[in-house]
């Protein structure tokens, strides 16, 4: 399948949730000890959706803990298209799986709030500009 085919399909995982293969790239991840497992193909379309995905599950365990809801794993899948002939998306999509043993309306909050906030999201949604400078310094 092209990567078109598959919207350029991202997958995070953390804690009970993490990719089951040893073969998947781990990151450190400072809610879980064992990090969050990455399955990601390296092209700009790709990496642009695993911020969005990365940014998701970080908050997911942010907010729980605020709002005092147990978290033992989170997956969140991202993917979208883009016009091949601008380069320009056509959105990005993104679901997310919890695993906690806390009611279903408690994670339900927990991901709405999550929605809401989730700076990534947040800054794709309402367009940010990109430019080219000379130096960083």
């Amino acid at each position: 399948m092209s990567d078109a085919a598959d919207g350029f399909a991202v997958t995070v995982g953390a804690g009970t949730l993490r990719a089951p293969s040893s073969s998947v790239p781990t990151l450190p991840h400072r809610w879980t000890p064992e990090g969050v497992t990455v399955e990601v193909a390296f092209t700009g379309a790709h990496l642009l959706h695993l911020a969005v995905a990365g940014c998701v599950l970080n908050d997911v365990y942010r907010e729980a803990e605020a709002l005092g809801v147990v978290v033992d794993g989170v997956r969140v899948h991202a993917q979208g298209g883009f016009d091949t002939d601008t380069w320009a998306s056509t959105g990005i999509e993104y679901a997310v799986e919890v695993d906690s043993p806390d009611a279903s309306d408690d994670v339900a909050r927990v991901v709405d709030a999550v929605d809401k906030i989730a700076e990534i999201p947040r800054t794709v949604r309402a367009g940010a500009g990109v430019r080219r400078v000379e130096s960083l310094s």
